[in-house]
């Protein structure tokens, strides 16, 4: 298929995001957008020149050879089941669903169908976070002892998505939990996590946190520090440190870090820092629509990146250990899967 056709539910900020990237994806010649308010869906197509469709049924109905699902979390299982029922691969934006307990009829469902689906994380497709995969793999670094990931915000988003974000681990720092084992391949298996809401005390009303901070244990003892926050004034943060018995690896440290040095002299980072996500992950989120396109299309290549079912399943699993420590003030193990994913593609 030279000319794909490609829908996409959900035109809100990644949405709109999402379709301005696949109006210049190579190979896609057609796209249908389609929302929960029909009028933003006209809008955004109108907009990018692209057609639109007055729900995710009628979306299917035109034929799509493959379906984008970036609406809010609560709807992406139905959405998902409806792709594969359609008989078309599916990319759908993280999480699956908002907790383990109900992403795992999700994961039966497409074993069941046979269908073909992936799951937006989008850091796989980062430039940074290849190199860094690539470089561990090679034994570039030795032996890991220490792994720091951070993500944090700006400033935070509307108090009404906090309220149904499922906490600050399962809507952030699943990305650096994917993270983890994409890039080590190994396994969190441990989890021990604090956090406050000190900064913007609004937070703690819809029972969530600003600032959280969880320490890892991998399969092979190797310890791993994720650290978030939704009111990093300094702007976007997101880095991953991966330090070894040879070397040192950092990702994210460039002339638009959200950070500065103490030491007189040093002006680096000179440039202004990242501000959003999209701006910070532009190129990895093109990547990731690219690669989508190569997977309808049957390709391999960067298709073979894309985050699998099971894969974001279990990077759930250690956002749900999270945020369960983050209640308790206890270390949690991170729960094994109860039976091995045998048909989820």
């Amino acid at each position: 298929m030279s000319d794909l056709h490609l829908g996409l539910a959900g035109v809100g900020r990644i949405g709109a995001m999402h379709a301005s990237h696949l109006t210049r994806t190579p190979g896609v010649g057609r796209l249908t957008l389609a929302d929960a308010d029909p009028d933003r869906a006209r809008e955004v197509a109108e907009a990018l020149g692209a057609d639109w469709a007055p729900d995710a049924e009628a979306l299917l109905a035109r034929g799509v050879d493959g379906l984008l699902v970036a609406t809010g979390t609560a709807q992406h299982p139905a959405l998902v089941a409806a792709g594969v029922r359609a008989g078309v691969p599916v990319l759908c934006e993280k999480p699956v669903a908002p907790d383990v307990a109900s992403s795992l009829p999700v994961l039966e469902l497409v074993e069941a169908a046979g269908g073909v689906v992936r799951i937006g994380h989008q850091r796989r497709h980062d430039a940074g976070y290849r190199e860094a995969r690539r470089a561990h793999a090679a034994g570039e670094l030795g032996r890991l002892h220490s792994v720091r990931a951070t993500t944090c915000d700006a400033a935070p988003p509307p108090l009404a998505f906090l309220a149904a974000s499922g906490g600050l681990f399962r809507d952030c720092s699943v990305h650096d939990f994917d993270a983890l084992r994409w890039v080590t391949g190994r396994e969190v298996v441990e989890v021990y996590a604090r956090g406050s809401a000190e900064v913007a005390p609004q937070i703690a009303d819809v029972g969530d946190v600003d600032t959280a901070l969880a320490v890892c244990t991998l399969d092979d003892g190797t310890l791993a520090v994720v650290t978030a926050s939704r009111c990093n004034g300094a702007g976007h943060d997101v880095r991953l440190e991966l330090q070894g018995s040879l070397g040192t690896l950092v990702v994210g440290l460039d002339e638009r870090s959200a950070l500065r040095s103490a030491e007189p002299g040093t002006a680096f980072p000179a440039g202004p820092a990242h501000t959003t996500f999209a701006e910070r992950f532009a190129d990895a989120y093109r990547a990731e629509v690219a690669a989508f396109a190569d997977l309808v299309r049957g390709a391999g290549g960067a298709a073979e990146d894309l985050c699998t079912l099971a894969d974001a399943v279990a990077a759930a699993r250690v956002a749900d250990a999270a945020q369960e420590s983050l209640r308790t003030g206890a270390p949690v193990r991170v729960a094994a899967p109860e039976r091995a994913p045998a048909g989820a593609r």
